[in-house]
């Protein structure tokens, strides 16, 4: 039995420890927070609940053999998954508004054929079948196995399409924008594609082609709710963690990770507490690990490591939570995407344009959900809203200034009004949440939100590898391969887990 020091509790951290406790392991995981679930917060008051983080889950898959594999009973034993539908309503600035089910890739063709006009589904059908072969071709890479050390292959778009042709002659990878204006055309269809890229955070302008995989993954294993708010998911795996002895310790900073005979040995807390381990993982930005390694880099000298080289910070989350008298209307979507005005000052705003520092769109783009679920309201004649935009991260804007927010909220309620018209009769209150907040919840740099990983791009989307150059050392969290989000979060538990049990030779599930 070895002895395994976590450090941070978020659902990466949970889901490794829970694999690694089952393999007999003795687990314990340092937070320097007061709760467990990292990013996967929420915010009470009044009665009212909401999540700090995602709202939605992608790939239950991923949780389902989560919870079978380390306690051999369903997830659904635990949480109460539902299945949304239909899985989003799309309102352009033109004013069409296009509502999709859910996993049904024959319901979305049709809906917009009726929505955008005839032909509009079969182009579509067309894009997301391209990316169904991105999808084969990236799976196993990017998701079931650890990142190879020739992970630069992965830099190669595997999305079928042509390259661009500069003025010049030269030619570049076609981007993700490319891609909407060459086959899709529609300025509405254009917009609903971008639209997946940058709710995660990703540039449509600068994102590769393969990120077509991101509608199809949609469309294809669809969306669900957690009932109670997806903060219920990180309580389920939280109290799995326990039930498989794994011990936590809360308000514990790590500071340094301890280095005897060549590799990982245990843990230096801020308190100058120090822990004895067999093997340390790491569940937080990778960025933070030089200065608990002395100054020196994880990887090895002259490797510039997927996820750690230049480029622009990793957007945050400009959140609205909204109290709400009155009962949710019946049949109201549950997701409904607002979509900016202007996309192009919108993503100048997230991502800047070459000549301007950062500033906050006064219209971005607003996802605002509307969950069917009483257990978020104080009673039946109350409804809880939360509206989402992305932003620049804390740092090129500054999301500390409490008045400079409470305005672009105010840009955030505008779009809400066009799906609850009557929203400033039935406010009760709102509430802000900046990335200044995530970050100093979170410890994320800038309250930065990370996204999954991505082939192509030169690499740029893929993230650290979860060995590093210090044996006994590992990464896992949506700041390390396989990247951001839910899913991804847990997949990454499970390559960790792998790796440890079965060493380094481990190659992911069959």
């Amino acid at each position: 039995m070895a002895r395994i020091a976590v450090i941070g509790a978020g659902m990466g951290a949970m889901a490794t420890a829970a694999r690694l406790a089952v393999a007999g392991h003795r687990v314990v995981v340092y937070e320097r927070g007061a709760a467990h679930g990292g990013g996967v917060g929420r915010f009470e008051r009044d009665g009212f609940s909401f999540d700090t983080g995602p709202g939605l889950l992608h790939l239950p898959a991923v949780y389902r053999d989560l919870f079978v594999k380390t306690g051999k009973e369903p997830l659904e034993r635990s949480v109460e998954l539902v299945q949304v539908d239909p899985a989003v309503r799309h309102l352009f600035a033109d004013g069409t508004a296009l509502v999709l089910p859910n996993a049904s890739h024959g319901g979305v063709s049709q809906a917009m054929d009726a929505a955008l006009g005839a032909g509009a589904g079969e182009r579509w059908s067309d894009l997301v079948n391209r990316a169904r072969e991105v999808w084969d071709a990236t799976r196993r890479p990017l998701l079931e196995e650890p990142l190879r050390a020739d992970w630069r292959v992965l830099g190669r778009d595997p999305y079928p399409a042509a390259p661009v042709r500069r003025w010049y002659g030269a030619r570049r990878p076609a981007t993700l924008a490319d891609v909407a204006r060459r086959e899709l055309g529609d300025p509405r269809a254009v917009a609903l594609l971008e639209s997946h890229a940058l709710a995660h955070g990703l540039d449509p302008r600068s994102a590769p082609a393969a990120a077509t995989v991101l509608p199809y993954l949609e469309q294809t294993f669809g969306t669900w709710y957690v009932r109670g708010g997806m903060r219920a998911l990180a309580d389920a795996l939280y109290e799995r963690c326990r039930q498989r002895r794994v011990e936590f310790r809360f308000g514990a900073e790590v500071i340094r990770v301890i280095e005897e005979n060549g590799r990982a040995a245990g843990l230096e807390l801020a308190d100058g507490t120090a822990v004895e381990a067999d093997a340390v993982v790491a569940a937080v930005d990778p960025a933070l690990l030089p200065g608990m390694l002395g100054g020196r880099s994880p990887w090895d000298d002259g490797d510039v490591s997927p996820g750690l080289g230049p480029g622009s910070a990793t957007p945050g989350r400009l959140t609205v939570y909204l109290a709400l008298r009155g009962a949710r209307p019946a049949d109201t979507p549950h997701r409904t995407v607002v979509h900016a005005p202007d996309r192009t000052a919108e993503l100048a705003g997230v991502f800047g344009d070459g000549r301007a520092l950062r500033k906050p769109c006064l219209r971005p783009t607003v996802t605002v959900l509307r969950p069917d679920d009483p257990s978020v309201c104080p009673d039946v004649d109350h409804e809880a809203v939360t509206l989402t935009a992305v932003v620049a991260p804390h740092g090129p804007v500054d999301w500390a200034d409490r008045e400079a927010a409470e305005d672009d909220a105010d840009g955030l309620m505008t779009a809400a009004k066009m799906v609850i018209p009557d929203l400033a009769e039935r406010v009760l209150w709102r509430e802000v949440r900046t990335p200044a907040d995530t970050e100093a919840d979170t410890g994320a740099r800038g309250g930065a939100v990370p996204g999954p990983a991505l082939a192509g791009a030169a690499g740029r989307l893929l993230r650290p590898a979860n060995v590093t150059r210090l044996p006994g050392l590992y990464l896992a969290g949506g700041w390390a391969h396989p990247g951001g989000g839910l899913a991804h979060a847990g997949m990454s538990g499970a390559l960790v887990a792998g790796l440890i049990v079965e060493g380094e030779e481990f190659r992911g599930s069959q």
